[in-house]
């Protein structure tokens, strides 16, 4: 039986959920009284406070858990400020003495998690960080010299090697409550959905923040789109990926639980194997991201290959509002900047087209590109987002070399083969024959008029030419080869 002079705070960061929560399950265990507690510390969080479209879901995702705490004899205490402070007054006021928090990753969050530790551990107060936000610890992966991996591939071999990853967690029946509550902000005081414009209806159509949108999107892909997974996560025309991201990147499902959920799916139908093998690699590639961040607390804004500082980047005027608001005139880049903008997703395949074109053709820094996806993506990880576009800007580990430019027109024709997917985001090119969609300055003069496209008019023309920015891309790229 647990001592009854325990009480225990619960702090939540990027893990708003209840099911297969180490934190939570151990202070259930441990404590008579259990205080759940999320502190927004945006000052702490500097530059990567989160953006415009991760706190449109931290709302709708605090608001679930609420609920769900609720339903278990407890409730979601609020503040906002300085983390430290407001445990502090907790721990006073209710004479706690214990803390649990999910391992964070965010250097930011890392110096946090470490200050709370040696702010509060002592000899009569135990500071407990657990695991739950990956499968495996970044320490637990390591190559034969005992350093962190740099290419994937190694790495993923490595990590089918170990033991498998822990069995998920059953969410606790009752979670104890205290014999009264500190005191807690109100949710629609933070301001955290947007009002004036409420840009956000794209958002409410797609997704539903929150354990329950996170375990039925995970029974769907299962069921609707494993088997061809392998195949159809390419290609943006169809609704073939798993589409986890933002819950996975705010805690709202575990991977162990989108591990184990496939893998018993493909025990049951084999016709998954090659699928299911995809989408646990893809957990992989998440892992190997956070590995790099914990290797390289920089990379967010440094990057990782130290010759790319001498990058010579070239914007001109106007280019980087025009790839922001998917006014290109290269119809697969602008289709995926505004998916982005009206659902705050989009298909990685044309985060990668993108990139290239914003990093290749314009010369703009990646930075600028990773600034942008960090506020309008509901998936905005720090890691992922980082390693990614280090990743098309080749300075990043096991990138992707600078000098493979990606053609916007045969990308589109290749992943996009029949155009639905740029006909869905880019209107005003509906009428636009297959043939000439990816490139409508190409097409002839009756074609155009026919398909109601007024180049400069109804559709950009493209910002550069193709040929001659990729050429001027690998004349800048020799820069980084001299140094």
């Amino acid at each position: 039986m647990p001592d009854t002079s325990r009480c225990t705070i619960v702090l939540f960061g990027n893990d708003l959920r209840v099911d297969d929560l180490p934190a939570l399950d151990k202070a259930c265990q441990r404590a008579d009284a259990v205080i759940p507690l999320f502190v927004q510390d945006t000052a702490r969080a500097g530059d990567w406070a989160p953006g415009g479209a991760s706190l449109w879901w931290r709302h709708h995702a605090l608001v679930a858990l609420d609920d769900a705490l609720q339903a278990r004899g407890s409730r979601l205490i609020l503040r906002n400020g300085d983390t430290l402070e407001h445990v502090q007054a907790i721990v006073d006021e209710h004479d706690c003495d214990a803390i649990h928090f999910t391992r964070r990753y965010e250097p930011w969050a890392v110096a946090l998690q470490k200050d709370i530790h040696d702010t509060f551990a002592s000899d009569t107060f135990t500071v407990k960080r657990c695991a739950g936000a990956l499968l495996f610890e970044p320490e637990d992966v390591r190559t034969g010299s005992g350093d962190a991996y740099k290419v994937f591939t190694p790495m993923w071999r490595a990590m089918q090697e170990l033991p498998p990853p822990r069995e998920p967690l059953k969410a606790p029946d009752k979670v104890p409550a205290p014999e009264r509550w500190p005191k807690s902000e109100a949710l629609d005081d933070w301001g955290l959905l947007p009002t004036s414009p409420d840009w956000a209806g794209g958002l409410r159509e797609t997704w539903t923040p929150g354990p329950e949108g996170a375990q039925a999107r995970l029974t769907w892909f299962c069921k609707n789109a494993l088997e061809t997974y392998a195949s159809d996560r390419d290609r943006p025309d169809k609704d073939g990926t798993s589409g986890l991201s933002p819950f996975l990147h705010s805690g709202n499902i575990s991977p162990n639980r989108c591990w184990y959920d496939v893998l018993r799916y493909r025990e049951d139908h084999p016709a998954t194997e090659n699928g299911a093998q995809a989408f646990l690699r893809e957990l992989g590639w998440r892992e190997f991201s956070h590995q790099l961040l914990t290797m390289a607390p920089g990379l967010p804004d440094q990057a990782f290959k130290s010759a790319y500082d001498a990058f010579p980047w070239d914007p001109k005027k106007g280019h980087l509002k025009a790839w922001q608001r998917g006014q290109t005139g290269f119809p697969i880049v602008d289709a995926g900047m505004r998916q982005l903008y009206e659902t705050g997703w989009m298909h990685n395949r044309v985060r990668m087209i993108v990139a290239s074109l914003l990093i290749k053709h314009l010369l703009i820094d990646w930075r600028e590109g990773e600034a942008w996806f960090w506020d309008t993506l509901v998936d905005a990880d720090l890691a992922n987002n980082a390693a990614g576009w280090q990743w098309v800007a080749g300075s990043g580990a096991d990138a992707s070399p600078f000098f493979r430019i990606f053609n916007p027109m045969t990308q589109g024709a290749k992943f996009d083969p029949d155009g639905d997917y740029v006909r869905r985001w880019v209107p005003e090119l509906a009428k636009m024959p297959t043939k000439h969609l990816n490139a409508p300055w190409e097409a002839p003069a009756d074609v155009l008029r026919k398909a109601g496209v007024k180049l400069g008019e109804t559709y950009p023309e493209p910002l550069v030419d193709h040929k001659s920015a990729r050429n001027r891309a690998l004349e800048a790229f020799e820069v980084v080869k001299a140094s």
